[in-house]
This record gives structure tokens, sequence and C-alpha cells, in this order.
């Protein structure tokens, strides 16, 4: 049997890309996604064996539960992507508490509420591998997201954290920093905006859901076996 993997976020942008690409290598894979259950579908459809579970990670219960049936699906997880996460462009004089509550409980939280519910699984079987998705932004800030590159900024701080704690337990903890990539996330942005950041990436263009999702597959296989704590920008040199 194929190894396993559970993706957060699995319904487009970068998740959806990550479950084509896992599941094209032969892994068993369920994925949890908040909307659009017609992305969902088309996903299963294109891969038979690939669970689709509609989860708020916000919510605690639902994170349980979601796990839970990921992992009677797929018996023990043998990798997990933590991937979902929400955007938003505000000036920071303009965020309320509850603008601040909001993305840290779904892009910092809801990593957490994934990871301790798959932990459990992985420590007792003495392996495991983890990668969480961040952003450029979590590493050099953004003008006007304060909150979002607080939020990515936590979560390598929580991966870096992880790695160093569970590596005795066989389980390694990476972080993928994405640069501009082109997924429903940056599609508020105009036409010459895109141009703009396309000039300023060294190689000259945006960046694709699969280039991405490329680098989660490769954390996640034993080719990066001697791999963990490490923080991997898939920026085109942003």
């Amino acid at each position: 049997m194929g190894k396993t993997v559970l993706i957060t976020g699995g319904s487009r942008g970068i998740g959806a890309a990550c479950v084509r690409a896992f599941a094209q290598e032969g892994w068993r894979v369920a994925f949890l996604y908040r909307e659009r259950a017609d992305k969902a579908g088309e996903l299963c459809r294109t891969f038979p064996d690939t669970l689709a579970l509609q989860a708020d990670l916000s919510k605690p219960d639902e994170v349980e539960r979601g796990v839970e049936q990921a992992q009677k699906h797929l018996g023990t997880l043998d990798a997990l992507v933590c991937n979902a996460g929400i955007a938003e462009q505000k000036m920071f004089c303009d965020l309320s508490d509850g603008d601040w509550t909001r993305m840290l409980d779904v892009n910092l939280m809801g990593a957490v509420r994934v990871i301790r519910a798959a932990l459990p699984g992985m420590v007792h079987k003495k392996s495991g591998s983890i990668v969480t998705v961040s952003s450029i932004w979590g590493v050099r800030g953004a003008s006007c997201e304060s909150h979002y590159a607080a939020s990515k900024a936590a979560l390598i701080g929580l991966s870096s954290s992880l790695a160093l704690e569970l590596g005795p337990s066989g389980i390694r903890v990476n972080c993928v920093a994405p640069g501009v990539i082109e997924t429903d996330m940056n599609a508020s942005h105009t036409p010459e905006t895109m141009r703009e950041l396309a000039f300023e990436t060294p190689l000259g263009r945006i960046g694709t859901a699969e280039e991405a999702a490329q680098s989660i597959l490769f954390l996640c296989s034993e080719k990066a076996s001697f791999i963990t704590g490490q923080t991997l920008g898939v920026t085109g040199g942003f």
C-alpha cells in the first residue's frame, strides 16, 4: 500500500495541487476543506481513492472529527500538510481585535489543532513528516497585511520548535514559504500589480501552485529523510 497523507485546504490552490501531486505519486490522500465542495468533488472523481472531508479549522470539534475520519480511511498517517489559510489586506490602524483573532485562529490555530489531533498516531509509530505552509510575507513582512504576515511568521516558529521537540520521536517538521503564486488568494490583485510582482521576482514570473506542491511533496518524501526544522522558500528568488 502507498504512503498516506492528510492535506488541509485541499479543494483549491496549493492544497488542490498537493492532492494531485501526492495522488499521482501513489500516495493515499485525504483532505480537509471548508468550502468549494464542487472543487473537492472534482478531485475525488479524478482520484477515486481520495477522501474529501468538510471541516472548519476554526472549530476544534470539526477538526478532531475530520482527522479521525481521515485516519479511519487511511490508517496511520505518514505525512500531514497544513496548508489551509486565509488572507486579507487592511491597514494596521484599521484592524480590529476581531480581524486579528480570525486570522490567527485559522492560519495558526488551525494548524495547531490539526497537528494536535494527528500527532499521537505518528508518535506511536515513531515516524512521520509534517509540512506547514507559511508565506514569503511571514519571512519578510508585508505592508497592509500585518496580521497575515504575523500569522505566517508564527507558523515558521511553530515548525522550528516542533522539529526540535519531535525529532527524537522520528518525526520531521518543515515549512514551505511560497512567494507570489498564481492562486485564488492572489486573484484580487490587478493585472498591473501581478506584472509588478513578476518584475520584482528574479526569475521574472509568477509561480504556480504545482511548483509549490512539488516542494511540499519532496519534504514529505524519503528523499528528504534527513531534513527537518527548515523553511524552504519557493519564491523565484523574490
